[in-house]
């Protein structure tokens, strides 16, 4: 009996699409793994940091010299008795004036040093803070709500802040008009979270007060001031040669260089906006942690909630790192669409212009290549960093692409295109990661071009009709 057999129809090239688009998204869910891969390294990463500094010091935060002088006022209080009837009462408090300076020079040497836990690394540094600051009472003191008949100077205070009281190891001196004083723990200003050192001030009041100051501060990742009262001018140098500068203000002039950096800040009252005498203390202010904003913990022993005023505004100083791996690679990652769509439209043009036939299996496999660059680029770069993991990561998946292109395209003049267009894709990637503000520019180029060649590679492509065709074929 005569046997026929018919070939399956192939499939046109719209359909081809369709599949080839199907791929793609189902690529997505492993893209989006290793997304969470990245993010979850980082999170480790910045675990062994805190490890690293926990026994080191924090971010500093530094503030002062404020004069504390306690007074006594008589306030009204009011309270509900008995039938709904309000009464009041005159009562005797106790608060606290709080004297910024007229002017305070503040001169800062910050020496830094990496640390490492495994293959993880922290930035720690000390610092040595030395300053000169001047003190004088307003003459409209009364207009201030008080009276210098209420000061109690036998307990004034001259006070200093460092938010982390365990970097504090150098050591700290407080002179007044030349007088050494003698220094005590604790009692902070609210803009370092209470914590710091402060001495008893021999001063009336009375003449110009000059106080000079110096201590040693150790601590990890940034380093930031509090200005207040009248002239600000700050003084910072280092020998490292990625700073960032943030905060509420930037230095009037700064020079960085591969030999370190040197910046110069200079800040008045009118840019302060604050008093030169308040009963309320600055709080602790809003500063950059490198993962948003946060507000300095407060450990207070002298002072209630409703003494601390607004947030005290930041000069910060940052030792990052050269490069930051966790935030290139995740970038990287975000890049997967276009290596994935890149690719697979090579694929898929050799397939319906070219005569090659690719099955979605081979689409498969070649999208599982494309995004295990990033886990080994992830991988590589936690111990030979970013740059020596780029090359290595990519050469690796370009070699096997391109031997599995030669199968897959039945010729190595088509592989040899794939190896051209995924070194060029490589390449550019990294020149995307290198120019950060270019790079949507550079990528909506990229996209335009690819488009118009697609356009023009297909411009005689039937989209609905069915491909080639086997003749059926009859045999007795």
């Amino acid at each position: 009996m005569p046997e026929i057999s018919f070939p399956s129809p192939e499939r046109s090239p719209g359909i081809k699409l369709l599949f080839v688009a199907i791929v793609a998204a189902v690529l997505t869910i492993p893209l989006l793994l290793v997304y969470a891969l990245v993010y979850d390294r980082q999170s480790q990463s910045q675990t062994a940091q805190a490890a690293i500094n926990a026994g080191w010091g924090g971010q500093q935060v530094i503030a002062g010299p404020v004069v504390a002088v306690p007074y006594r006022s008589v306030e009204t209080q009011t309270e509900q008795v008995a039938g709904g009837q309000s009464v009041s009462r005159s009562v005797e408090v106790e608060r606290t004036l709080y004297i910024s300076p007229l002017a305070n020079r503040v001169v800062t040497r910050i020496d830094p040093q990496e640390r490492q836990k495994s293959i993880y690394k922290s930035v720690l540094y000390t610092a040595r803070v030395e300053g000169a600051a001047r003190f004088a009472m307003p003459g409209d003191l009364a207009r201030f709500g008080v009276s210098a008949e209420q000061l109690q100077w036998d307990r004034a205070e001259l006070r200093m802040g460092v938010s982390d009281a365990r970097g504090l190891t150098g050591g700290g001196t407080l002179r007044a008009d030349g007088r050494v004083l003698a220094t005590e723990p604790g009692r902070g200003p609210a803009a370092s979270g209470g914590q710091g050192f402060f001495a008893f001030l021999p001063w009336s009041g009375e003449g110009e007060l000059r106080v000079d100051y110096a201590y040693g501060v150790r601590g990890s990742g940034a380093l930031t001031l509090v200005p207040r009262g009248g002239a600000t001018t700050w003084q910072v140098s280092s020998p490292w040669a990625s700073p960032s500068f943030t905060g509420s203000f930037l230095p009037d002039r700064r020079q960085v260089s591969d030999d370190g950096f040197t910046a110069r800040y200079l800040v008045n009252k009118l840019a302060l906006g604050q008093p030169p005498v308040a009963s309320v203390d600055l709080g602790p202010p809003q500063v950059d942690t490198g993962a948003g904003a946060a507000m300095v913990a407060m450990d207070r022993t002298d002072a209630t909630p409703a003494e601390i005023g607004a947030p005290g505004r930041a000069l910060t100083v940052g030792l990052v790192e050269p490069v930051d791996l966790y935030s290139k690679v995740d970038r990287s990652v975000k890049y997967g669409f276009l290596f994935i769509g890149f690719t697979f439209l090579a694929f898929f043009l050799f397939d319906v212009v070219g005569g090659a036939r690719v099955a979605a299996a081979e689409y498969l496999l070649t999208g599982a290549g494309l995004v295990l660059f990033f886990v080994l680029l992830l991988a590589f770069a936690e111990v030979i960093g970013f740059t020596a993991a780029y090359v290595l990561a990519s050469a690796a998946i370009i070699g096997l692409l391109t031997a599995y292109s030669a199968a897959v395209l039945k010729t190595w003049k088509r592989a040899r295109f794939m190896a051209a267009l995924l070194v060029g894709l490589y390449a550019l990637l990294f020149v995307l990661l290198s120019l950060e503000a270019w790079s949507l520019l550079i990528g909506a180029v990229l996209l335009f071009a690819a488009l118009a060649g697609v356009m023009y590679a297909t411009r005689n492509v039937d989209w609905s009709a069915v491909g080639r065709r086997e003749e059926v074929s009859a045999s007795a």
